[in-house]
């Protein structure tokens, strides 16, 4: 099969090789799946570059997320599945075998049947940014009448945790950083949309809710947002906070946020419980089969441009970064 991977970590153009590898065989409870796209996240480009650790295995193949058509199962796995249309999540966590390849092997779970009329593009973007999303939104519960403060977005995860926050009943404030992810958060559905360089977050969170404050928030930033949080959240209200880049060990203000009886939520989508797992994946595809989802804009780039699909991920771009493997094969 074609196929990326990469025998240490590194630099992209330093490290991933493309070329010819064995086909991969299922086994105890795995399936095959041809790959038609994968999804490459800034989860991936870590990994390849080392800062999330040193290689675990003597080669791996690069990208967690994809989508495409189960070829092959493994005992234990309903032989039925075969032909399915699935889409992937976790492909590469410790394991050896991502998703950029003509064929990857995985749980059979992290294979999640893809609803028809949805495309493997839309599929491949799915796994690590819907599924933080959907647990950062709903992790404390229902958000049905909820004030949910979305904080970036514009991003993967911020751009679908505004959806499915407004597909679960909740009014939206979003906070963005310029005019190009501000459109993002407009087409998201965001109620209510702030520009956080040129705005006193703050103070117009207390005019969007008449000095009531949200009741979640679903942060990008932790450490760098905290003091901003602590003043908008309502007494009993939650955070759930998936990154904290800018300041990568935050002081915790224990007791104003005691005070106010703050529960607070570490979400990270590699090693969510296998129930929080399935209900993320449930939800994700009742929310597919509403006509009014919408998705992040595509950068497209062949297998062979593997290198270029890492790079574009590095500087930042604004949207979702898909390699095409395969011609679609269904």
């Amino acid at each position: 099969m074609k196929a990326v991977w990469h025998d240490k970590t590194g630099a992209a153009r330093d490290v991933l090789q493309v070329g010819e590898r064995p086909d991969p065989e299922p086994g105890q409870g795995e399936v095959r799946v041809r790959v038609a796209t994968s999804g490459v996240n800034p989860s991936d480009v870590k990994r390849r570059a080392g800062s999330s650790g040193p290689l675990a295995f003597p080669w791996a193949t690069p990208n967690n997320d994809g989508a495409g058509m189960i070829d092959k199962v493994g005992p234990g796995v309903d032989p039925g599945r075969a032909g399915q249309r699935v889409w992937l999540h976790s492909s590469g966590w410790k394991r050896p075998q991502g998703t950029a390849a003509e064929f990857t092997v995985v749980p059979a779970e992290r294979a999640v049947p893809l609803p028809d009329g949805v495309s493997f593009d839309i599929a491949a973007g799915l796994g690590v940014p819907a599924m933080t999303a959907h647990r950062a939104v709903f992790g404390f519960g229902p958000v049905q009448d909820r004030t949910v403060l979305v904080t970036g977005g514009a991003g993967a995860v911020g751009f679908y945790a505004i959806q499915l926050a407004v597909w679960g009943g909740a009014r939206v404030i979003a906070t963005v950083s310029g005019d190009e992810k501000r459109a993002e958060a407009v087409r998201a559905g965001a109620h209510d949309i702030i520009n956080y360089r040129t705005e006193d977050v703050a103070e117009r969170i207390a005019a969007i809710t008449r000095n009531e404050g949200v009741d979640h928030v679903v942060e990008v930033d932790f450490g760098v947002n905290l003091p901003v949080t602590l003043k908008v959240l309502k007494n009993d209200g939650s955070i759930a906070t998936y990154a904290s880049m800018g300041k990568t060990e935050p002081v915790i203000p224990f007791y104003p946020m005691m005070y106010k009886n703050i529960r607070l939520m570490w979400v990270f989508v590699y090693e969510m419980s296998a129930a929080a797992m399935d209900a993320a994946a449930k939800d994700i595809n009742a929310w597919l089969l509403d006509s009014k989802t919408q998705h992040p804009r595509f950068h497209r780039f062949p297998l062979a441009r593997a290198v270029d699909a890492h790079l574009a991920v590095e500087a930042g771009v604004v949207g979702k970064v898909i390699i095409t493997v395969a011609e679609p094969v269904a």
